[in-house]
């Protein structure tokens, strides 16, 4: 059973990212501010459930809920920044476009760069604990994972209507013939080191 608040006294967000690990697209993330009465019996880390049930949680969390913001940073950035530091700035913006100012943030994890002057506490699988977590790790993924769906009708060659990105065989097989496209990640290793990677813009 998730826990609705960490404590009583403050107004809590809770915070989570989608898309950390992928080799190609924006990382994602989201602030989530829920009611003292928010339930839904299949609110759990979006990791343990299915697409179907994602959709139909988005719809009744974003219905529900006090406040909800989605924010993402995109492939360049990453690159530019590493995706750490890409993740955190994906959750100050998704902090930040919330209507309503939180008063403390939960965070999935162990690490975090602290947002302006709020208070914070890093929770390790934090979206299996605590609600509003569980409630921003679905809205970052359902958001990513349309985004992904979006961007393969551009480049289906890389079947992100599937892997939404992440380093799948038939994913890497598709960079290992076409090379890598703009929304790519260049930081991060798309190939093993024994395969030949070449540029699609070289």
């Amino acid at each position: 059973m998730l826990q609705t608040f960490y404590q009583d006294k403050l107004m809590e967000a809770g915070c989570d990212e989608a898309g950390r690990g992928c080799l190609a697209g924006a990382v994602f993330a989201a602030a989530v501010i829920l009611p003292g009465d928010f339930f839904h019996p299949l609110l759990n880390d979006s990791k343990q459930v299915k697409e179907s049930q994602r959709n139909e949680l988005r719809k009744y969390i974003e219905e529900k809920a006090i406040a909800y913001s989605v924010a993402s940073v995109d492939n360049k950035v990453i690159d530019e920044i590493n995706i750490l530091n890409a993740s955190f700035n994906a959750m100050h913006l998704a902090i930040e476009g919330l209507p309503l100012s939180p008063e403390l943030l939960l965070i999935d994890g162990n690490r975090f760069r602290t947002y302006k002057s709020v208070p914070h506490h890093c929770i390790v699988k934090g979206d299996s604990k605590f609600a509003s977590i569980a409630a921003a790790s679905i809205l970052a993924k359902t958001y990513r994972d349309e985004y992904m769906l979006n961007l393969d009708k551009s480049f289906p060659q890389y079947e992100w209507r599937k892997n939404k990105g992440y380093g799948t065989i038939a994913h890497r097989k598709a960079i290992k013939e076409h090379g890598l496209c703009e929304l790519h990640r260049r930081s991060f290793q798309c190939l093993p080191p024994q395969l030949k990677l070449w540029d699609t813009e070289a």
